[in-house]
């Protein structure tokens, strides 16, 4: 095949290897260390002068398929699979900054992102601002001559504010700095940072990439060998390297990312039209409404939606706790971009260790219900939306 495969050809076979048995699955190599075939062959291993594998958290065969997998979709140089999407934020913020550096960060970024920056790189020396990066003349206000990341989460957890890549990009290459996008909300189905400028993406592979709620992992993709490189030493030292078994769940649920996102964004569309015309609704934050003040962004830089929305209604946080409780299809939980609907409060659960100041700052407000869409019939979840905002006192 001389032609480029499509991008859901290489969903399917992007990062395999032919096994010598013939399995068309990459095996799960569940060991911790690798026999060598002699003494030269070990040292040539540790010397880095074969290829070959040494020891788990220094590199595992069913690992590296995922890993090269989401490299081929991203279209980066190479991918390093972690145990959490936390373990994939932290190794980003271990590999590039140092004691006095700077970083920027979108505003409304994850809570647990946030929170290892301010409660604990500071502790060394860090410095941290946190903006909202939708506007471009706030980031370059932010930046200083000792910001080394600008770390954008776009579209950002939770408010589905988003932030123009290109644009970032290009402040970043002018002041030697390294722009990176946390791409979990978007998955490469729908948005490939690196392809905008972006230097570094990452996921929390918890979410769409795996899309089973099975399974906790992280992935990030470097545009150079020289990044991939740093990154890769960075988290072989720290070791939150993934599992073997981790790895064969998420490729498993790689696979299928597609037609998954396809179904939860066509669920999304349609929910999300429901929610702007419902009397109780103030408000619905969803890319694919006329009503987003970034459309034209989304239309520029995504190929789709997506499959999470936000919105608030008029009782506020009171309105949206008698949602949660009476809702039936969609479970109450955190996560999201999994086959199943998920509801959750930010405010009080994954942004509650943000400061009130803060979470105002960055739009988090009380009444911000977020809704994270799966591939159930959008009328079994809209009716189970209905019978529940009816229960709200007009």
């Amino acid at each position: 095949m001389n032609q480029k495969p499509r991008f859901e050809t290489s969903l399917v076979h992007g990062g395999q290897k032919p096994d010598p048995l013939k399995a068309v699955v990459t095996p799960i190599y569940q060991t911790s260390t690798f026999a060598f075939e002699n003494a030269q062959n070990g040292a040539d291993c540790f010397a880095g002068e074969s290829d070959g594998y040494i020891y788990t958290r220094l590199g595992n065969p069913t690992v590296r398929a995922l890993e090269d997998a989401v490299a081929i979709l991203e279209g980066g140089f190479g991918g390093i699979a972690l145990a959490s999407g936390m373990g994939a934020v932290t190794t980003i913020y271990m590999s590039f900054l140092s004691a006095g550096a700077h970083i920027v960060s979108t505003d409304a970024v994850y809570g647990a992102s946030r929170s290892v920056l301010e409660n604990h790189l500071s502790r060394f020396g860090v410095q941290a601002s946190f903006v909202d990066t939708s506007d471009l003349t706030r980031v370059e206000a932010a930046l200083r001559p000792n910001t080394r990341l600008l770390y954008v989460e776009t579209p950002a957890n939770p408010t589905i504010t988003l932030t123009d890549i290109s644009a970032c990009a290009e402040l970043c290459r002018e002041r030697g700095i390294r722009l990176v996008v946390d791409n979990t909300f978007c998955s490469p189905y729908l948005q490939r940072p690196l392809e905008l400028g972006a230097d570094v993406v990452l996921h929390s592979v918890t979410k769409f990439i795996n899309g089973h709620a099975d399974v906790v992992g992280g992935v990030i993709v470097a545009k150079t060998a020289a990044d991939h490189t740093l990154m890769y030493n960075v988290m072989t030292s720290l070791g939150p390297s993934m599992d073997p078994h981790q790895a064969f769940l998420v490729s498993r649920g790689l696979k299928t990312l597609s037609l998954r996102l396809e179904r939860a964004q066509a669920n999304a569309t349609m929910i999300a039209d429901y929610l702007e015309k419902h009397p109780a609704v103030a408000w619905v934050r969803y890319p694919g409404l006329a009503s987003h003040p970034q459309r034209e962004l989304a239309l520029k830089q995504q190929s789709g939606p997506g499959a999470m929305i936000s919105f608030g209604l008029k009782g506020g946080f009171e309105a949206g706790r008698i949602l949660m409780d009476n809702v039936h299809l969609a479970a109450l939980a955190v996560s999201l971009g999994g086959v199943e609907t998920l509801i959750q409060h930010p405010a009080s659960m994954t942004h509650a260790k943000v400061s009130a100041e803060a979470k105002l700052l960055a739009g988090i407000t009380d009444d911000l219900v977020r809704y994270s869409v799966g591939i159930e019939a959008a009328e079994d979840l809209i009716a189970d939306l209905d019978q529940a905002l009816s229960r709200i006192p007009s």
